[in-house]
């Protein structure tokens, strides 16, 4: 109950600063927030077998409790306050030790992997001048040398030295070559990854960037190891004495070391520093290279945390004995295994074995007119060589179809479609109460519209305070922002939206819901937080965030994360897959070495990627890959009317914490899954209206309409929250696609 009070000389209760997450990436950072979660732990809360209470309700309970102040949970009747903050702090035990880590991983990358490979990338590049005339040099003199040689060999002769010198002197003095000798063998240093040899050496001098945290994370009791991790593990153990140990008086010697954690890049520094005496080990390259490793081991979470939820044991969360064997049935079933193993995979070998035959068939067929050919190069490795695919072309009908609908589309601000999607779907009642899971608000509707117009928009409160209208001031959008808008009933509003798109006719045309993709879209982050990350691609000096979003072929957004960044997107596209907010689940046709359980997944799915590829690479029809193409289309677009509505403080977002990021860009897939839903019924509804009137419609066509233009929406201006709807069940009128007066923007390209 003391965190509650608010500490003498303190603005903040110890509950509420407990709650702030670090937002420096530096190794002192690390270090305070390495101490956050030992003063988290030290209630040893996170650790209570508490298995006979509803995990949704413990997470309704912390949730409640974080969106609430000090003050509100010391007034809170028991034993409703002891539940509170019982829940709150196991949620924040595992909390504060996500974003620890997630910090030690950012301080890893960008304050030292990164700099160190930077610097010595930025080193190679400034001797390289110097090394290319050295090498010009050096090729001269040996190319005279082999001439000379082969003019002895072809003679019969006997080599004359004196002559070679003299031919030697001729190129260059034989100094000079000497020198350029030299300076080749300085700058080309031996061994086979000498990048990463020399990057390692830089690694070295970031010493003082980690020894802040050093004795703090080797005494963490929140890291736990695997098999595989074990030593890596021991190896962090042993840094708080490594720390404090006098080196310059006390060297570190091979024995008193792990020489099993020292990969070959490594071994140069930690073992032949030439300003140490004979033997000794380099203590500060050593503890780097073990804080590499766990580096490592952390991303395979051979090496994990408990309790928490980002980097826990995987393996804790695996079924086995009574457990497994009373769902075993069900999830089964549920990924189509069903059929003895046996049997599967003997139906997947006959699968494969048909589709190599076809591949061969087919490109017997089709002879030089085939869309893939098949090189073999000088080395004897077979290039498959697939032709590019070309544009399709857009007949009349279509190009007088598409300017047709669009035009016949009613112009409309956002808080009205919001408004008149909500009177569709009812997505906006979802919202509850964080506390009680109820809707007890007045205008409730409104104020989430202003909310999810300010969060999409990115122009904050001010454009959409009211104070005249009691929905709409500030304190009343601050309240239902924290108690209402949040991550659990955005996914819920969501599933609303994406079952009611699938229900509009026209959808039928553009797909069955079967086939997603996945992309990220990137975003500037200004503000300092160890949520973002550096891309010079992307963001140039600064450091921004990855919205990954999951999109079906009828145009729904089905699922989205942020990841800090910009990661390779296949790292975390199944998890994007695998938690969707709703919709049909698409079908889905470590570093290291893996273990026998994930060769096996490998093997496994390389098997829907060959038959993947089989497809992509038909040399008769690319169906297919027009399918695949037209799907990408979906993803770009969607990502350009995301770019258009979130069009406030240029596009950057300036949430902190990653919780905001993710608040915010879910509202805004709301938003844009309110925008899809709205154009695809008017288009449904104007395609209607021209068949009586008897414009060539053709289902070829219909199936390129995009419900992604949005000319007829504004963004702009003043934001009204006064719901304009038409009556029930009827539809805003559409607009005389012959009529004289054009848009604003007609001929602009929206």
């Amino acid at each position: 109950m003391e965190t509650l009070t608010t500490p003498e000389g303190s603005r903040f209760s110890d509950l509420e600063r407990l709650r702030r997450p670090p937002r420096r990436t530096t190794g002192t950072a690390f270090a305070r927030a390495l101490e956050r979660v030992d003063e988290i732990s030290a209630f040893q809360l996170g650790r209570l077998k508490l298995s006979q209470i509803p995990p949704n309700r413990m997470a309704a309970l912390a949730r409640y409790a974080l969106g609430s102040k000090a003050a509100l949970l010391e007034r809170a009747a028991e034993p409703k306050r002891t539940a509170m903050l019982t829940a709150v702090m196991r949620h924040l035990e595992a909390k504060a030790i996500d974003e620890a880590l997630d910090l030690f991983q950012v301080l890893m990358a960008s304050r030292l992997l990164n700099t160190a490979k930077r610097k010595t990338e930025k080193e190679r590049l400034s001797t390289m001048p110097q090394l290319e005339k050295a090498s010009r040099l050096v090729a001269r003199a040996w190319e005279m040398l082999v001439e000379e040689l082969e003019t002895v060999e072809e003679h019969g002769t006997d080599v004359d030295v004196a002559a070679l010198w003299a031919a030697l002197e001729e190129v260059a003095p034989r100094a000079a070559v000497r020198t350029a000798a030299a300076t080749v063998v300085s700058l080309v240093p031996e061994g086979e990854d000498a990048a990463g040899i020399a990057m390692r050496a830089a690694l070295v001098t970031r010493y003082n960037t980690v020894k802040p945290f050093l004795a703090l994370l080797g005494e963490s009791n929140a890291l736990s190891a695997a098999s595989g991790g074990k030593r890596v593990l021991a190896g962090v153990r042993a840094l708080p004495a490594l720390a404090r140990r006098k080196v310059s008086v006390k060297p570190l010697l091979p024995r008193e070391v792990d020489d099993k954690l020292v990969p070959p890049t490594w071994r140069k520094a930690v073992y032949a520093n030439p300003d140490l005496p004979q033997g000794a080990v380099d203590r500060d390259a050593y503890v780097v290279c073990v804080l590499e490793q766990l580096h490592r081991a952390l991303n395979n979470r051979d090496v994990f945390a408990t309790p928490s939820h980002r980097w826990s044991n995987p393996r804790a969360r695996l079924l086995e004995g009574a457990e497994w064997e009373a769902v075993c049935e069900d999830v089964l079933a549920a990924l189509s295994l069903d059929m003895p193993v046996e049997e599967h995979l003997a139906d997947l070998v006959r699968g494969l074995d048909a589709g190599w035959k076809q591949l061969l068939e087919r490109l017997e067929e089709a002879g030089p007119a085939a869309k893939v050919t098949i090189e073999v190069q000088d080395n004897g490795r077979a290039k498959l060589n697939v032709d590019k695919l070309g544009a399709l072309g857009e007949p009349k009908s279509l190009a007088s179809l598409r300017k047709r609908v669009e035009k016949m589309l009613p112009k409309i601000d956002l808080p009205d479609l919001l408004f008149e999607v909500h009177f569709w779907t009812g997505f906006l009642d979802v919202f509850v109460h964080l506390g009680d899971g109820t809707t007890r608000m007045k205008d409730l509707a409104t104020s989430l519209v202003a909310l999810l117009v300010s969060e999409a928009c990115n122009i904050g409160l001010t454009p959409v305070v009211n104070p005249a209208h009691e929905a709409l001031t500030r304190a009343r959008l601050v309240h239902v922002d924290q108690y209402y808008l949040r991550a659990d009933t955005i996914t819920a509003a969501n599933a609303k939206l994406i079952e009611a798109q699938a229900q509009v006719p026209i959808v039928q045309f553009w797909g069955n819901g079967l086939l997603a993709s996945v992309d990220g879209l990137r975003f500037v982050v200004p503000v300092r937080t160890i949520s973002s990350a550096p891309s010079p691609k992307y963001f140039g000096f600064k450091r921004g965030i990855t919205w990954l979003n999951a999109v079906n072929d009828q145009v729904a957004g089905i699922g989205q994360m942020v990841v800090p960044g910009t990661p390779h997107d296949s790292l975390h596209i199944l998890d994007a897959l695998l938690n969707l907010d709703g919709g049909v689940k698409p079908e889905m046709g470590r570093e290291g070495r893996p273990t026998p359980l994930g060769a096996a997944f490998a093997e496994y799915g390389r098997i829907a990627k060959t038959e993947h590829l089989l497809r992509v690479v038909d040399p008769v029809d690319d169906t297919y890959r027009r399918q695949m193409n037209r799907q990408l289309t979906v993803q770009e677009s969607r990502h350009q009317l995301a770019r258009d509505v979130c069009h406030g403080k240029r596009g950057t977002i300036h949430q902190a914490y990653r919780d905001g990021m993710e608040d915010q860009l879910g509202a805004l897939g709301l938003a844009l899954n309110a925008i899809v839903l709205w154009t695809t019924k008017y288009i449904d509804a104007a395609v209607e209206q021209l068949h009586p009137e008897g414009h060539e419609i053709r289902e070829e066509d219909i199936a390129r309409l995009s419900p992604l233009k949005h000319r007829n929406l504004n963004l702009l201006g003043r934001y009204s929250f006064t719901a304009s709807t038409p009556a029930a069940g009827a539809l805003r009128p559409l607009r005389d696609p012959d009529a004289p007066e054009l848009d604003e923007d007609e001929d602009g390209q929206r």
